[in-house]
Parts: structure tokens; sequence; C-alpha cells
């Protein structure tokens, strides 16, 4: 096993390393959704709740599966978070990210022109924005590697350029184009489906490698 997936199971869901700092931040999601939701029951629109919650849960669904190969290898994850922080939640995952991706869709949905079907550069805004933000989001998490916060292995990785596709494409493109799928839906009941579908698999993943193979990720 890699020195970083031993540093990163270290501690993992240990909650005497939480910190103070943790409960600000938690104010802060908490009045996002709370203003969010108020002002869809004003307005019939909970857009912004379900591009939220879409964001979040695909990175959970990633999150997991990530860890399940750090299970399945016995060596690594793909990445691992070994990091300091107030919470190591999953060996890729930590209380700060899990934190940034709730409130990450929410921040695109906001970004996106009300004419949804308005194009910039000829692509449709949410698709222009869901690459802008993907982009944004690889570039910071180059320096977050080279500070050793977030650590890549194999060898998929070591080619700059074929990193930085699959980061774009699977660390966060797909988590926009998912939430552009989810508010696309024509009704409430249609997008709350969807959402709990996404939660599903990685609610049953981790309750099979928690709960029944009592696997440590």
């Amino acid at each position: 096993m890699t020195e970083a997936s031993i540093e990163a199971l270290n501690g993992i869901r240990d909650f005497s390393m939480l910190k103070w700092y943790v409960i600000p931040l938690l104010a802060i999601v908490l009045y996002i959704y709370v203003k969010e939701i108020k002002d869809g029951k004003k307005t019939g629109n909970f857009d912004a709740v379900f591009a939220g919650l879409t964001v979040f849960g695909l990175d959970f669904f990633n999150e997991t599966w990530n860890g399940w190969i750090l299970i399945f290898t016995n060596r690594s994850a793909f990445w691992t978070a070994p990091g300091d922080t107030a919470l190591r939640t999953l060996v890729g995952w930590n209380i700060e990210i899990m934190f940034m991706f709730l409130i990450a869709g929410i921040i695109w949905y906001h970004t996106l022109e009300e004419d949804k079907k308005k194009k910039i550069l000829g692509l449709p805004n949410p698709l222009f924005w869901a690459i802008g933000y993907s982009a944004f989001s690889v570039f910071v998490e180059w320096f977050l590697n080279d500070g050793n916060l977030l650590i890549w292995e194999y060898p998929m990785w070591t080619n700059t350029f074929s990193g930085m596709i699959l980061i774009f494409l699977f660390g966060y493109l797909y988590f926009y184009l998912g939430a552009w799928f989810v508010i696309s839906r024509k009704t409430i009941k249609d997008k709350i489906i969807t959402i709990l579908i996404i939660y599903s698999v990685p609610v049953i993943m981790n309750i099979i490698g928690f709960g029944i193979l009592k696997w440590v990720y």
C-alpha cells in the first residue's frame, strides 16, 4: 500500500480530528440551502437545490468507487487526499471537499442564463459553463497535487495531458452535465426521482462495503 494511502486511512472518520472551523462552514452551506429552498417556495423553482444535490451525489458516487479501487488493489485508490483536514470521510474525500461540492452545483446554476437555450460561443450556456467550471477545477487540482494535498496514483496520471483530460471529464464535467440533465426534467417529481437514483447507487455500495464486507476506505 502506498505511503499516501496509509496516511489517508490514518484517522479516517475519526471525529476527534474535528476542528471548530467546520461549524461556520456548515452554517454557510445550510444558509445557502435554506435560502434556495425559501426562494423556491416563492417561485416554484427548486432547480438550484436540485443542481447542488446532483453534483454532490455524483461526487459521492465517484469517491465511493474510488475507495473500492483501494480495496481491490490493496495499493491505492485512483486518488487520495492525505493532507491535513478537519475530518477525513473517505480516502479521497474530506469534510472540506464535501462542503465545496454541496455548493458547486448551486454556483454553476446561478451562472446560467435565464434562457437555458441561449448560446455562448456556439454552445448552449449550461454546457459552456460546465466546461468552464470543470477546466477551472482541474487548474485548482494541479495546485492541490503540487502541495501534496491530493495524490494521484497509477500511470494514467503521469502524462500531464491525459491526466488533465481524465480529471476534466470524469472528475467534474459529468457532474455539471448531470445537473443539467436533472434540471431539464419536466416535473419536480421526475427531478427528485432522478436524484434519488443517483444517490441510491453509492448508498448501496457503501452499505455493502462498510456494513456487510467491513471494508475500510
